[in-house]
């Protein structure tokens, strides 16, 4: 079962560690690596691999890395409903993306596009070094997870980029959403595979939330497990 994250020691040396299992760190691990899919810039080509609008659902698919959740724009489960009028402005563009890699101007569309060729793939290399960051520590030997000061701050805004991810992907847009789905949640099959996302979604938040409260000015010191 997973500990929260706690600090550990004091000055240069702190740490902050977590215990989770090796099937913990993998869903995290592989939500991670499909998020970095996405955002990773791609010099070799003209846009990214990320950039198709395949499909416009609030579903997370099946299969995948992430213990069944994947939030891979081809692993979402297509439906009928219209592409909104901000994604088409962007072209066939992820709306995923739109949340990692918000635009400069929603009001003009050559404005926007010149933030974008001036700021977005130097956006993307940071994003991509924060999530290598921490699947790095994710996938390093042991049986849980410690940051030092600088992978604590990777691993932070690395968890944003998935819940923001899956987020999307689960029609999560506002606070009101995440009530919503949860309330057709209870009344849904339990197969339902939103229920599964949700409880990583739920996870990740947990996860995230004790990090930071662990990393803030005056948080207290635990001591290592024996």
């Amino acid at each position: 079962m997973a500990r929260a994250f706690s600090r550990r020691g004091r000055g240069k040396s702190i740490r902050y560690a977590a215990k989770l299992d090796a099937m913990e760190r993998a869903v995290v691990a592989g939500l991670m690596e499909q998020v970095h899919d996405l955002v990773a810039p791609d010099d070799g080509a003209e846009g990214t691999s990320g950039d198709g609008y395949d499909f416009d659902s609030i579903v997370s698919g099946l299969g995948g890395l992430g213990m069944g959740v994947s939030v891979s724009a081809e692993d979402q489960t297509p439906d009928s409903r219209p592409v909104p009028a901000d994604a088409r402005s962007f072209g066939t563009r992820d709306p995923a993306l739109e949340r990692l890699l918000p635009a400069g101007n929603r009001t003009d569309d050559q404005v926007s596009a010149e933030f974008r060729r001036l700021t977005e793939h130097g956006l993307r290399q940071r994003k991509a070094r924060h999530l290598e960051s921490a699947i790095a520590a994710l996938r390093a030997p042991g049986s849980g997870v410690e940051l030092d000061e600088r992978t604590a701050v990777d691993f932070v805004v690395a968890l944003t980029d998935v819940r923001l991810v899956l987020g999307e992907r689960l029609g999560l847009r506002e606070d009101a959403d995440v009530d919503r789905l949860e309330e057709e949640l209870e009344d849904a099959d339990p197969d339902d595979p939103r229920a599964h996302a949700m409880a990583v979604y739920d996870f990740l938040t947990w996860l995230q939330e004790t990090l930071a409260t662990a990393m803030l000015p005056g948080a207290s010191t635990s001591q290592p497990d024996a």
